[in-house]
């Protein structure tokens, strides 16, 4: 009442009691009523309007008293309030009106609170239904349902429904109002269906019609394109509606979908480059707000891109922002679109590259002072705007401006770019932690389903909805990156590319960086490697070509221009000329050298961004590795980083050449990069599997690259791979297994690679990896997993396959590293590492030889225990394989001790080697069984142990046939020495393999190399070693091997012929021995051939097998009984037994009688014996057969040899004397009287021959008689039967006699024979000619053999038989004839002698076997030799001394007194014609013989008076000796009496004669001679007459001396005092005839 007064002060004083009244909540629903008219009429009267309001306020905030009309009525009057004239009470009243609606839906709001807990039945709503149809609410829902209702009609200029009295109202206002409930009650429109539909049927019309002249307005555009005018938009009712469907979608999207998609596709359309710049910024402001609600962005994506024929609102929404970026750059100069593409497209070169490759980061920031984007010229600053990841709206905000403000340049891009960035990290982070969520669910679902049954069947459902609920998410999230990231590339590629200021590239990148990983993540790979590919473009220098990055999925994109609403927007190609620092400048890595490139410092920016990427993100990378490992190494290359060991890039200390220029920031950030890079890769320990895998493919490829690249040219490779490579499989040796293949195979073709530099790196990483692998402790550790450690030395073997030495130095030097590391626990990598050792070949070089010999000197002084045993035989073959290298002799000498040591230690451990051996062998034993396939090793069925012997020794014989002596000579050496040392560890029968296989064989091989070796000289060994000449042709050196060889089997023979004996086939082995040693006798060089026979006495020196050890010690009684003891016997000192070949009892025999007991054994025994024998026959005759034709180079053999062969018979002869036959004696005499024939070469004689002043003999004749000595006493003391060999001794030695007088001929060889001539005129000789041996030392030593023998022998009936006293004979008489020419003056001498010696022993013998008949021929042959002798044909030297003279004539007169004492006084069984013989011979010894030489002084000496005496006497005595038995003998001596005094006569005369004729002058010396000789032999013959017995002389006789006297007498006439002295002696005698005359005188007288 009071305010009705319409008093002012009244009604300022009601109003406040009626505030106190309500504030104290006493006001009643009529009250209330009243109240509102009465305030109803003040504001009619326009009095106390604001406290009206203030009034209004808290009546309807202090209690819900007011409902319905009243509460309508009360919002009118503060609507009519707000458009009073007063500003004051409009803006109260504004505010009042908005706090009013705001009371009116908290209102029901708390009405649903508190009716929530009654629970209702839901009243069907029909679709339909009226827009009055209200009935349902209650009272407070009512009155909101009205007034929102009401206030979507005011908006649309329709009248109210519910707030009648209405008189203006403005759209802006509406709206605003609209959107405050829209916003601040979301949950009333979306609990009830009422306000759901007012939201659907009312508000979005409205929306959308609202929309329409924005819709439809072409900026620009004349009016005349269109029939109407259009109407223009209006800036506070767009902006303000703008942030109507900002509201609508953010909070009722769900119940709006098909609305929110129209809505969406206008705020699109709005930013058409066409629209305004103010609606296309306030646009991009309401998109801002969506894009930092990733779940409703989600939720497009659900509800249109994933729904066919649906509009990709999500994909348009993202394109939309990149077109509207590119537009803001490409601003035209006309509205034409056709100069945007061509701006576009300005890279007319082919298809547009998408992402930026251009534009660098600083490091030290922009030259720019303002952060910007510039790009072609457009330079748009950036301004700060928001708060990342809030969408803090300018234009937005503006509620108060009517006109359309000025937009700041920049800042539609600034929102649009953090449009970009919000979206990337809304999107990223929702979908990464979701799919967090869903990965740790799964593992908690697995760890819960594992415990225990049930717990599983309660679980599995729940699975399997997750998975379902699973599969759905991951298509939402494929879907939405699908849909959005085409358009985010291309717009961040060009912001990344237009970005001047370093914290915004740094955002671009993150972005690049984020969506890359999580395509990763997702498995999209296109996308992936589009935002990787465009991450590595930006760190490379503009255009750089690097083609993984232009032909991978880049490809699929570049060529693409996104269609965005009909517009054509081509990818837009970076712009070179970006104004970056400059940081780097360096050369490109091409095949081809090009200019150089430069990094600015937006480049390192994004290297380092991909360097991040690529740590963090490596397990998504996938294939996508290829084009971050590639960028990187271009990268790499052109900063000039440069591999050091482990892998780790380093600065290059010289970066290669003047084309690498850092600057100081890029100087101090390498070592940073550098450290980055290792760190990636070290990261990659944390990979899985597959990742992993996916990284080595991708470095593997970049490798095979950088190889090609590096193909037939020196050019420094890129090394970063196979660096990189190598630092990945260092950091994961823990699992090096699954990546240990592809690693090291690859690395093992970088090995082969042609240039040096890359071959080294590949080398370096892959001995690195193995050692690092062998030392590394693995779990299980190595010695338990002999399999990986296997694998892991697999390549070192690998590496043995590549050519190139510095590759295999490095293998062995990683080999010699191992050895030192590791060496005791390589275990059954052994074979692999000796593998490699063993794989060097002789080709390849001195220094690789010498580091892999290295390396087994190692093995062989440290490791042979360490190694399982089954290696031994690989250590040995490797050793043997050094031993023939030929590059350098001392290694191949240090193998062969290498191998000496081996045996050495094989000897020390054999019984731990043995048994370890047995037992593997027994294994592999089984296994071969149950494959069912035979077992198969060298040397087979011996014990593996011995196999492991025999390999060592067939190792040494092949060293032994090396082409260098000196190996052959150490090689040699050393198997024998092996053998004879430990020889005695092998089984019994593997001897048998021992001679057969290795000993054999060797001989063979020997030999054949001997007989075929070139006898050319050999110059001087390299440098100035000087070869001695026995050694300077390979046939020479040769044949101190085959000499080696040979001696060292025979000693094997003789020492161990116990173990091989019993073998079985001893006798073939013998056999194939003798063969051996004939072959090599009978070479033609005197070294081998006379070591042949050293082995041949060697190998007979042995009696039957007994040993020394064995011997008794003083043989025991001759008549014990010895047991036989058989069995085996244990050697000293050996560890097995053997089995014995012969008793005790076998061996006592032969100590004690000439008879040992005949055991089994000595039938084999003899037979090995006589093959001897023959073997020695057949080297003798043929060794000295004489060649046929004669030439400077034919083989004479030599005296050594000559004799040993010679002297070996006595040795063999003991065994086989037994059988020794006839026709074995003949053989020998022809061999004994070949080997005297041989001449000795000149330049040898003064070695071998004796000076000839002394008498001596060679040692080959010395053995010559020895051998016929030993015979001659074997068959001395031998059986009855063996005395029929005498004979052919005698003949075998007068044989040699003959040789003082006629040396024997060699064949046709033609010799100087030496015959007297001194010592030293020998060397006068030419060398190659042979020289004749003085024989006659020789021939007489065989003659007083010859008596000797035949003193002992000549009553043998043998020797009667076989005329051997002729032979004697007949063989004396060559000497005898030839008395002054014999060679030697001792010959004849000697001769006479021994036949005076043997004719006092056989004549008698002779006489005795008369009758028989058997001596018949020998007289004859006899008187011959006396004939020859007295009457030598041969004249005296004239230097004889007077004294020789004489002791010549002594010997003559011997031989005189020998027929007058042995033969004449047994006439009578003396063949007639001999004595005939004989005293014809007497007859002519009695007259002095002369000759025409003498001197006169001598004369009186020469005429041999002591000899005619003699025989004057011996014929006087027999030719009257009163014994004279016939008449036909006195018949004999007086007619040869009368010849003699005849013949005196007639000299007489015819002297008388030519005395007188001659007058003065001398007659000739000779018949002076003749005269002297005449009157001597007168004087002699009287002197003889007297002297025998009177009867015996006939008167005949007589008368014919005494008619001689008057001749006599004549010559005293004679002039020569010669003659006279003679005379005188010869008429003295005739004083006894001078006697009284008998009586009868007249017979005196006449």
């Amino acid at each position: 009442m009071g305010c009705g007064t319409k008093e002012p002060k009244i009604t300022q004083l009601c109003l406040a009691a009626i505030q106190r009244l309500m504030s104290h909540e006493v006001v009643s629903e009529t009250a209330a009523g009243n109240i509102i008219n009465m305030l109803w009429q003040l504001m009619e009267n326009s009095l106390e309007e604001l406290k009206l309001l203030q009034t209004v306020l808290v009546l309807l905030t202090t209690n819900t008293v007011v409902h319905d009309e009243a509460l309508s009525k009360a919002i009118v009057l503060c609507f009519r309030l707000h458009f009073t004239k007063d500003n004051i009470t409009n803006n109260t009243a504004a505010a009042t009106v908005r706090q009013v609606v705001t009371v009116v839906f908290e209102r029901m709001v708390a009405e649903d609170e508190r009716h929530r807990d009654i629970i209702e039945q839901p009243v069907l709503v029909q679709g339909n239904s009226n827009r009055r149809c209200v009935s349902t609410l209650k009272p407070c829902a009512k009155d909101a349902y009205m007034l929102f209702q009401d206030l979507c009609q005011l908006v649309n200029a329709d009248a109210p429904y519910w707030l009648v009295g209405m008189t203006e109202m403005t759209r802006t206002f509406g709206l605003e109002l609209l959107e405050s409930v829209l916003n601040d009650f979301p949950q009333v429109f979306l609990q009830h269906q009422e306000f759901s539909f007012l939201l659907k049927e009312r508000v979005c019309p409205l929306v959308i019609k609202l929309f329409s002249p924005n819709i439809k307005f072409r900026q620009g555009s004349s009016s005349s394109s269109s029939p109407a005018p259009v109407e223009k938009p209006y800036f506070p009712i767009c902006m303000r509606l703008l942030r109507v469907v900002s509201v609508l979608i953010k909070q009722f999207y769900s119940l709006l979908v098909t609305e929110c998609e129209i809505f969406l596709s206008l705020l699109v359309k709005f930013l058409d480059a066409d629209k305004p710049q103010w609606l296309r910024a306030v646009a991009v402001e309401s998109i801002h707000r969506l894009c930092v609600q990733p779940q409703l962005l989600r939720s497009f994506c659900q509800s249109y891109d994933m729904k066919q024929h649906s509009t990709k609102v999500f994909r348009d929404i993202v394109n939309a922002l990149g077109s509207f970026i590119q537009s803001l750059f490409l601003v035209p100069p006309t509205g034409n679109p056709a100069t945007t593409n061509q701006a576009g497209n300005n890279n007319s070169g082919g298809p547009v590259s998408t992402p930026a490759n251009s534009g660098m980061l600083g490091i030290g920031g922009g030259v720019t002072l303002l952060p910007a984007f510039e790009y072609r010229g457009t330079w748009i600053p950036i301004l700060t705007i928001t708060v990342q990841g809030s969408a803090k709206a300018t234009y937005l905000e503006m509620l108060d401006k009517v006109e359309p403000p000025t937009i700041p340049e920049g800042y539609a891009m600034s929102v649009a770019f953090h449009c970009l960035l919000d979206l990337v990290r809304g999107i990223t982070s929702m979908i990464e932690g979701e799919l967090g969520e869903v990965e740790t669910e799964c593992q908690t679902t697995e760890a819960a389903s594992s415990p225990t049954q049930s717990s599983e069947r309660q679980e599995s459902p729940s699975t399997s909805d997750q998975m379902d609920k699973e599969i759905v998410s991951r298509a939402v999230w494929e879907e939405m990156v699908n849909a959005c990231w085409c358009g985010l590339l291309a717009a961040l590629s060009l912001l990344l590319d237009a970005s001047t200021d370093e914290a915004a590239t740094e955002n671009i990148l993150k972005a690049e960086l984020t969506m890359a990983a999580l395509c990763g993540r997702l498995g999209l790979v296109t996308s992936r490697d589009a935002f990787i590919t465009a991450i590595c473009k930006g760190s490379l220098p503009p255009h750089y070509a690097l083609t993984v990055l232009n032909t991978t999925t880049a490809a699929t994109l570049s060529n693409k221009s996104y269609s965005i609403q009909g517009q054509s927007v081509m990818m837009i190609s970076p712009s070179s000329e970006s104004h970056q620092q400059v940081v780097a400048v360096g050369q490109p890595l091409a095949v081809q050298p090009q200019g150089t490139v430069m990094l600015t410092s937006k480049n390192i920016q994004c290297m380092r961004t991909l360097l991040n990427l690529a740590h963090c993100h490596g397990a998504v990378l996938g294939t996508s590795w290829q084009l971050v490992l590639a960028t990187l190494q271009h990268l790499v290359w052109i900063l000039g980083l440069k591999p050091s060991s482990g892998g780790a890039l380093k600065p290059g200390r010289a970066v290669e050449g003047p084309s690498t220029v850092l600057t100081t920031a890029v100087m101090t950030d390498l070592p940073v990069i550098s450290n980055i890079l290792s760190r990636l890769f070290e990261s990659s320990q944390y990979l899985d599997d597959v990742s992993l895998h996916h990284l080595i493919n991708a470095l593997c490829s970049l490798s095979l690259e950088a190889m090609d690249m590096a193909y037939g040219n020196n050019k420094e490779p890129s090394l970063f791979a196979v660096a990189k490579l190598l630092e990945t499989g260092l950091v994961n040796m823990h699992r090096i297994e699954i990546l240990w293949r592809p690693l090291t195979g690859h690395l093992l073709e970088v090995c082969q690679h042609p240039n040096s530099r890359m071959r080294e790196w590949g080398a370096e990483a892959l001995t690195s990896l193995i050692k690092a692998g062998l030392t590394f402790s693995h779990d299980p550790p190595l010695s338990q997993n002999q399999r990986l450690q296997l694998l892991l030395l697999n390549p070192l073997k690998e590496m043995s396959s590549i050519n190139h030495p510095d590759i295999r130095l490095k293998q062995l030097e990683c080999v010699l590293q191992i050895l030192q590391s590791q060496g005791d626990s390589l275990g059954p990598g052994w074979p692999l590492v000796l593998g490699v050792m063993g794989a060097i070949r002789n080709d390849q070089g001195e220094s690789l030889i010498r580091t892999a010999f290295q390396c087994l000197q190692l093995v062989v002084t440290d490791f042979l225990p360490t190694m399982p045993c089954t290696c031994l035989q690989i250590v040995v073959d490797v050793a043997g394989s050094f031993g023939l290298h030929n590059q350098e002799l001392n290694i191949s000498l240090t193998s062969i001790g290498l191998l000496w040591n081996i045996s050495d230690y094989f000897f020390q451990r054999g019984e731990t080697i043995e048994k370890e051996l047995n037992k593997e062998e027994a294994a592999q034993q089984k296994q071969a069984e149950e494959k069912g396939v035979v077992l198969n090793r060298p040397f087979h069925p011996a014990p593996p142990f011995d196999c492991l012997w025999l390999c060592l020794y067939a190792k040494l014989g092949e060293l032994c046939v090396d082409p260098r002596p000196a190996v052959r000579k150490s090689a040699g050496q050393t198997l024998f020495s092996t053998i004879g040392a430990h020889g005695t560890l092998l089984q019994h029968s593997t001897w048998h393999t021992v001679i057969w296989k290795v000993l054999f064989h060797l001989l063979d091989r020997v030999r054949e190399s001997s007989t075929t070796a070139d006898k050319e000289k050999i110059e001087s060994g390299g440098g100035n070693i000087l070869i001695h000449h026995s050694r300077d042709t390979a046939e020479k050196q040769w044949a101190e091997t085959w000499v080696l060889t040979l001696a060292g089997v025979a000693r094997i023979f003789n020492t161990r012929r116990y173990l091989l004996q019993p073998l079985g086939d001893f006798s073939r082995a013998w056999d194939v021995l003798l063969d051996h040693i004939q072959s090599a006798a009978l070479s033609k060089n005197n070294e081998v051939s006379l070591a042949a026979l050293k082995s041949f006495q060697e190998i007979l020196q042995i009696v039957s097998p007994v040993r020394d050890s064995d011997k008794p010690e003083t043989p025991p009684a001759v008549n014990v009984p010895v047991p036989v003891l058989l069995g085996s016997i244990s050697g000293p000192g050996l560890s097995r037994p053997f089995v014995r070949t012969d008793s005790i009892g076998e061996k006592l025999g032969r100590y004690n009688s000439s008879e040992p007991p005949i055991v089994t054994d000595e039938l084999e025994d003899l037979n090995l014996w006589w093959a001897a024998w023959n073997t020695w026959y057949r080297i003798g005759s043929e060794s000295t057969k004489p060649p046929v034709t004669f030439d400077k180079l034919t083989f004479i053999p030599s005296q050594p040899f000559l004799t040993a062969l010679t002297q070996i018979f006595p040795a063999l002869y003991q065994h086989i004397k037994a059988g020794f036959s006839m026709g074995d004696l003949q053989k020998l005499g022809i061999t004994l009287h070949s080997a005297v024939s041989v001449p000795i070469s000149s330049d040898a004689s003064p070695f071998i021959l004796p000076s000839y002043t002394e008498a001596v003999l060679t040692s080959l004749q010395e053995a010559v008689l020895t051998a016929l000595d030993v015979l001659q006493k074997a068959i001395c003391v031998g059986p009855e039967n063996m005395q029929i060999m005498y004979p052919a001794i005698f003949d075998q030695l007068l044989a040699f006699v003959e040789f003082s007088c006629k040396p024997p001929q060699y064949g046709q060889l033609e010799t100087k024979h030496i015959a007297n001539a001194k010592y030293n005129q020998i060397q006068l000789f030419a060398p190659a000619e042979w020289v004749a041996l003085n024989y006659v030392p020789f021939a007489e030593r065989s003659l007083e053999v010859v008596v000797d023998l035949y003193q002992k022998t000549a009553c043998h009936k043998a020797v009667v038989n076989e005329k051997v006293l002729q032979n004697i004979i007949k063989t004396l008489r060559v000497p005898l004839s030839l008395k002054y020419s014999c060679p030697s003056e001792s010959t004849w001498k000697l001769a006479v002698s021994s036949l005076l010696k043997v004719l006092s022993i056989g004549l008698p013998v002779a006489r005795q076997h008369a009758s028989s008949g058997k001596f018949d021929s020998m007289w004859p042959e006899l008187a011959n030799t006396f004939e020859d002798f007295l009457f030598t044909k041969s004249i005296p030297p004239d230097n004889l001394s007077i004294q020789e003279f004489q002791r010549n004539e002594s010997i003559d007169v011997e031989v005189v007194q020998l027929i007058s004492t042995e033969i004449l006084p047994y006439a009578n069984f003396i063949p007639k014609e001999f004595v005939g013989q004989i005293m014809t011979m007497l007859n002519k010894g009695s007259i002095h013989s002369q000759s025409s030489s003498f001197t006169e002084a001598e004369i009186d000496i020469r005429l041999r008076e002591e000899f005619s005496k003699m025989c004057f006497e011996t014929l006087l005595q027999f030719s009257f000796s009163n014994k004279v038995t016939t008449p036909q003998e006195g018949y004999i001596s007086r007619m040869a009496l009368s010849v003699l005094l005849k013949r005196s006569q007639d000299v007489l005369h015819r002297y008388i004669e030519d005395e007188r004729l001659s007058g003065k002058c001398p007659l000739p010396r000779q018949q002076v001679t003749e005269i002297i000789f005449v009157l001597k032999a007168v004087s002699t013959l009287i002197d003889s007459l007297k002297k025998t017995q009177p009867e015996n002389v006939d008167g005949n006789t007589w008368a014919q001396v005494i008619a001689l006297y008057p001749t006599l007498v004549e010559c005293i006439t004679c002039s020569s005092a010669e003659v006279c002295s003679a005379l005188k002696e010869a008429l003295v005698p005739f004083k006894d005839f001078m006697q009284p005359p008998a009586s009868k005188v007249q017979n005196g007288e006449s």
